[in-house]
C-alpha cells in the first residue's frame, strides 16, 4: 500500500520539476523580445568575446553579438520546431495504430510491415539523408519527421489497443450497439492517450537533439537564424579562449531534455 501512495506522491514532484523547468524555458523563448536589451543580429566588434558578466550576463561571441539574445532566440527557434514537427506524426502515427490494433489482420500486419521496414534504417542517417535532399531548413526537418517521427507512436498505441480489444468492458459497448469509431474514440482513446503523451515527452527530447545535430552538421536551421546547433559549432574552434560560445548553448539542450524527462516520468509515475 505504501508503494501504491509513494509512486504518484513521487511522480508529482518530478511532474512539477519538469513543468516548472519547462515553463522557465518557454517563458525565456516568449518573452525574449522584451528581456533581451540587445538585438541576437547586432554585431560590436569592438565588444567581440566578451566573458560573461556585466553588460553581456553570457558574454559575446567572435562578432560581438550578445549570447543572452542569441540563445533566448535560438530557443524561439528550435523549440518551435520541435513541437510543431511533434504534431502531424503524433496523430497519425496514434490514429494508425490503434486501428491496426483494434481490428488485427490486414490492417495490423500493414502498419507492422512498414513500422519495421523505417526501423530497418538507421535512424540519423535517414534523417541526414532527407534533409540534404531537401535542403537546409526548418522544411527538411518537419518533411523528415512527417516521414518517420510516426512509427513510434504507432507500436505504442497498436500494443496498447491491442491488449485492451478482449477486454470485457469494450465487448459490452459492442454489445451496446456502438460504432467501431465509437468504441475506439470514446473507450480505447482515453486509455491509450495517456502512454503516448509518456512517449511524446520523451520523443521530443531526442527531436531536439536531431534539431541541434542538424544545426551543427550546417544542414539544419539557415543562419543567421539563431540556433543552438549552429552556436555549438560556431563557438568550437574558441572552446581553450571563449568557452562560453559552446557550453552555453549545449547547457540549454541539456536543460530542456532533463525538463521532457521530468515530466514524462511525473506522467508516468502518476498514471501508471
Amino acid at each position: 500500500m505504501n508503494r501504491r501512495l509513494k509512486r504518484p506522491r513521487r511522480g508529482a514532484v518530478t511532474l512539477s520539476v519538469g513543468l516548472f523547468m519547462m515553463a522557465a524555458m518557454l517563458a525565456l523563448a516568449l518573452l525574449a523580445p522584451l528581456v533581451c536589451r540587445y538585438d541576437p543580429l547586432e554585431q560590436d566588434l569592438y565588444a567581440f568575446l566578451q566573458p560573461p558578466g556585466g553588460a553581456h550576463p553570457f558574454g559575446t561571441d567572435q562578432l560581438g553579438r550578445d549570447m543572452f539574445s542569441r540563445v533566448a532566440y535560438a530557443a524561439r527557434t528550435d523549440l518551435r520546431i520541435m513541437a510543431l514537427a511533434e504534431i502531424a506524426p503524433f496523430v497519425t502515427g496514434l490514429f494508425l495504430g490503434m486501428l491496426s490494433g483494434y481490428y488485427g489482420g490486414w490492417v495490423e500486419w500493414l502498419v507492422i510491415l512498414a513500422t519495421d521496414a523505417f526501423i530497418a534504417f538507421p535512424y540519423y542517417l535517414l534523417v541526414i539523408v532527407v534533409a540534404f535532399a531537401t535542403g537546409a531548413g526548418a522544411h527538411g526537418i518537419y518533411i523528415t519527421f512527417m516521414l518517420v517521427g510516426w512509427l513510434l507512436y504507432a507500436r505504442v498505441a497498436r500494443g496498447a489497443t491491442a491488449s485492451l480489444r478482449e477486454s470485457e468492458w469494450l465487448q459490452a459497448a459492442r454489445m451496446m450497439g456502438y460504432s467501431d469509431m465509437r468504441v475506439i474514440w470514446r473507450e480505447l482513446f482515453p486509455n491509450v492517450l495517456p502512454q503516448a503523451v509518456v512517449v511524446l515527452m520523451t520523443d521530443m527530447a531526442g527531436l531536439l537533439a536531431i534539431i541541434v545535430t542538424l544545426g551543427y552538421l550546417g544542414i539544419g536551421v539557415t543562419p543567421p537564424t539563431p540556433d543552438w546547433g549552429a552556436m555549438i559549432a560556431e563557438g568550437q574552434n574558441f572552446m581553450t579562449t571563449a568557452w562560453w560560445l559552446s557550453v552555453i548553448p549545449g547547457l540549454m539542450v541539456v536543460y530542456t531534455g532533463i525538463a521532457l524527462s521530468f515530466i514524462g516520468d511525473g506522467l508516468a509515475d502518476i498514471w501508471n
